[in-house]
């Protein structure tokens, strides 16, 4: 992209990288490495931030509330996001700040999975080990945007990838790397509505502390 392209473009993105052992990421390792080179793209590596899985709240809400892309940076484990991705949600989409009455933080945003699985695309089909479709593991974080006003975008999966060739890998690290410099220029989020948050009735999420 040259200079003229890249007039304009002054959309922030927050990447959320969860990745429980970095040593032996052979591919999320190098996304997040590139994503570090990219000018307006603030990276939060979990893992290294949060050892002690005690998340600092208002410093990420603050992030996450000024950037325009959030974008979840992941490898699949037990068909969902590491552990510290989920406390993650759970501790930062607050009730009354991403979602239900007065939780606008996050609407009007950008939600992109970017994730890599260990078993090739074939594993995921109903003939095969996985038993479904890889579309089928997506609602979790589909309704996640929705609930808080967000849209989620295509994500970009590489299946296979600890036995993806060295070309697959470099390719994928490419996409992603011209993907985040030029968002959100990107020819198919014309077609995207942007989602309306959902209604929260108050009675559904009580104020008040305690869990169900």
């Amino acid at each position: 992209m040259d200079e003229s392209e890249t007039k304009g473009l002054s959309r922030s993105v927050l990447v959320l990288a969860a990745h429980p052992n970095w040593r032996e990421s052979r591919v999320n390792r190098r996304l997040l490495a590139a994503a570090r080179d990219i000018e307006r793209v603030q990276v939060q590596d979990l893992y290294a931030s949060y050892a002690d899985y005690d998340i600092d709240v208002a410093s990420e809400q603050a992030s996450a509330q000024g950037a325009d892309l959030l974008v979840l940076l992941h490898p699949i484990q037990w068909y969902s996001m590491p552990a510290l991705l989920k406390l993650w949600l759970d501790e930062v989409l607050t009730y009354g700040w991403a979602y239900g009455p007065g939780g606008h933080a996050l609407q009007g945003k950008d939600l992109w999975l970017v994730a890599t699985t260990g078993g090739p695309e074939s594993s995921y089909h109903p003939q095969s080990y996985n038993r479904y479709f890889f579309d089928a593991f997506l609602p979790p974080y589909e309704q996640t945007a929705a609930l808080c006003g967000m849209r989620f975008l295509p994500p970009l999966l590489l299946h296979g990838a600890r036995r993806a060739s060295e070309e697959a890998v470099a390719d994928h690290v490419a996409v992603f790397v011209q993907r985040l410099r030029s968002y959100p220029q990107w020819p198919e989020l014309k077609e995207l509505e942007q989602c309306p948050a959902c209604d929260v009735p108050a009675t559904d999420r009580p104020q008040t502390r305690g869990s169900p």
